[in-house]
């Protein structure tokens, strides 16, 4: 594990080769988990989740879904939540600007992306996805070699989203006045892979205390 304020974390994966001269994807994780927590009333990366904190969680899910490497972004109360990343494959970035919105997190995060990233994924930590939802989400990126994938379920949009690399330079300048990632969503409509899930977990969202309450009852976190 490596920690940074703001700046380039170095990563230890390489892309992989297949023996025969191709190099297998490799998926760079952002995870999200500097927000200030307010509606819940206490730090949401360190609520109880199927035995684990919901950081632990979800950083042993993208692992086991297959990314090479997962970058956690933090903020508020940073100093008591990184002694709960104990992972040699993750690197931690503590995003100053936190309380600027959430895109000064994700451009935290790319800057602490591997530079031989093929793709990059975006996640909240207070989205809980398990392992299986998001590896759906990666072959179908992979397997449709898209630009943007977006899962999808009962008609409406999901996480996690994953972007080529090839979008990293249009992600690196998103705004809270353009609405952060929509703006390069609004840039590529016509090219958005949508992946169907028959999962409403993929829409999950943990806001506020009820919403922890509910999701406890439906998904026996």
């Amino acid at each position: 594990m490596s920690l940074t304020t703001e700046g380039f974390a170095s990563s230890p994966f390489e892309r992989e080769d297949r023996g025969e001269g191709d190099l297998l994807p490799l998926v760079s994780a952002i995870l999200t988990a500097a927000g200030e927590s307010t509606r819940m009333g206490r730090p949401k990366p360190l609520l109880p989740w199927h035995g684990v904190p919901l950081l632990e969680y979800q950083i042993s899910s993208l692992i086991e879904a297959g990314v090479s490497e997962v970058v956690v972004v933090l903020g508020h109360e940073h100093e008591a939540i990184v002694p709960h990343v104990s992972c040699d494959r993750v690197n931690i970035v503590v995003n100053a600007a936190y309380r600027e919105g959430k895109a000064t997190s994700v451009r935290a995060g790319l800057t602490a992306v591997d530079a031989a990233a093929t793709d990059i994924l975006l996640l909240a930590v207070d989205q809980p996805r398990p392992p299986e939802i998001i590896s759906a989400v990666i072959e179908s990126h992979i397997g449709e070699d898209a630009l943007i994938t977006s899962p999808r379920h009962g008609g409406r949009g999901g996480h996690p989203l994953i972007f080529s690399a090839q979008l990293r330079g249009e992600l690196e300048t998103i705004t809270e006045e353009t609405q952060g990632v929509r703006e390069v969503f609004r840039a590529h409509a016509d090219e958005v892979n949508e992946v169907a899930i028959n999962d409403p977990v993929i829409r999950l969202d943990i806001n506020d205390q009820d919403a922890y309450e509910k999701a406890l009852r439906l998904f026996g976190g």
